[in-house]
């Protein structure tokens, strides 16, 4: 019997910050991360609640880190560790999201090792970031998205940091296997160029494109899951999607770094030519290595018009970049291949989740190449 309960033991504790972070768009690529992981591994997820005064708490907590390095919970509610893990592993949108987890003084007496996984952090940052980026050091493995920041972080904490790309679900932004209609023609969400969103708002007035693109700022979701649903599927029907590095209209915060976002990911996972800036990033070059995976449009450029009207005189140059950004997607930026990276670093084995997952995205892949129909 006491075997048959540690055979059922999950041996990853994971963190969540959805019930803290529910609204928030930016954060949604994180929970569907967390949400494959738990599809594919042996799981235990803790999604801590914020209490009433977590606004001010949260105020009260970074004014004094930033002050005395002193490292307060903010108001929420704490975990109850019971079990032993093979494994902690959370991931922060922000290095201040570290104050939130604060939330089990004794979990290194539960878990064999840690790891942790954020998303923004700017070289140029890490001074005025230092309270937060202290506590990275009690974690065994630290992983960045942003590969430009990884050696200022690694010195500045003590410790080797490792790159983590960010991936996508490549099974629910696949348009296959039965591609719907592209009725979209250009898909372009948050930051964007005036020059290039003016040309585009041009060609709506007079080629009558179907140009989708955000006319709200700082919205919140109603559910994340139900929002990712949304975006993969008008994805999925557009036929060009923008792309551009990290804040790349903010150099005040960003310095010199071309960051990879998941627009990149998710644009290539719908079966969109990609067009953007190509960020000036080695990293960028290994991950997207094959032919025209992005077509180069300068920030601040207004002839996104010339470009698109070359490729409509080109459907099979389109078809086969659409379909080449689909495979390449499927074979190496969803999320298993992210996890299976996380369980590389940490020492740990795959489960069959995992292995079975891959299974399913090779057979996706084989499917999509051998597709010769002109589906768009």
């Amino acid at each position: 019997m006491s075997q048959d309960v540690e055979i059922r033991r999950p041996r990853i504790l994971m963190v969540s910050q959805r019930n803290i972070f529910p609204k928030n768009p930016s954060r949604c690529p994180h929970y569907e991360f967390e949400d494959i992981v738990c599809q594919i591994d042996s799981v235990e997820l803790q999604a801590p609640i914020p209490g009433k005064y977590f606004e001010l708490g949260t105020r009260i907590a970074r004014k004094v880190g930033k002050h005395s390095m002193i490292a307060l919970n903010p108001g929420i509610s704490k975990i109850k560790l019971r079990n032993s893990y093979d494994m902690l592993f959370l991931m922060c949108t922000f290095p201040r999201d570290l104050l939130n987890l604060n939330i089990a003084n004794n979990w290194r007496d539960y878990c064999k090792s840690s790891v942790c996984l954020v998303d923004e952090i700017w070289a140029k940052q890490i001074f005025e970031q230092r309270c937060y980026l202290k506590l990275l050091s009690k974690f065994d493995h630290v992983m960045l998205y942003y590969s430009q920041s990884v050696k200022a972080v690694s010195e500045f904490i003590g410790r080797k940091c490792s790159f983590l790309p960010p991936g996508i679900d490549s099974i629910k932004f696949c348009p296959y296997p039965d591609p719907p209609a592209k009725v979209i023609d250009v898909y372009s969400m948050g930051r964007r160029s005036e020059a290039t969103h003016k040309k585009l708002l041009e060609m709506v007035k007079e080629k009558n494109i179907f140009y989708v693109h955000d006319t709200i700022s700082g919205i919140q979701v109603i559910n994340s899951i139900e929002h990712r649903n949304m975006f993969a599927n008008m994805a999925k029907r557009s036929r060009y999607f923008i792309v551009n590095p990290g804040l790349i209209d903010s150099p005040e915060t960003r310095g010199n770094q071309a960051e990879i976002p998941n627009r990149y990911f998710e644009g290539a996972s719908s079966g969109c030519i990609l067009i953007g800036e190509i960020p000036k990033n080695e990293e960028f070059e290994r991950l997207f290595n094959w032919p025209e995976a992005v077509i180069h449009l300068a920030f601040g450029s207004d002839n996104i018009d010339k470009i698109i009207n070359e490729f409509d005189k080109q459907a099979d140059r389109g078809n086969r970049i659409r379909r080449n950004n689909i495979v390449q997607s499927l074979r190496r930026h969803d999320w298993v291949y992210r996890w299976e990276s996380v369980l590389k670093i940490a020492g740990l084995d795959p489960m069959p989740g995992l292995l079975a997952r891959k299974i399913q995205l090779e057979n996706m892949a084989k499917m999509v190449e051998e597709e010769t129909n002109n589906v768009w």
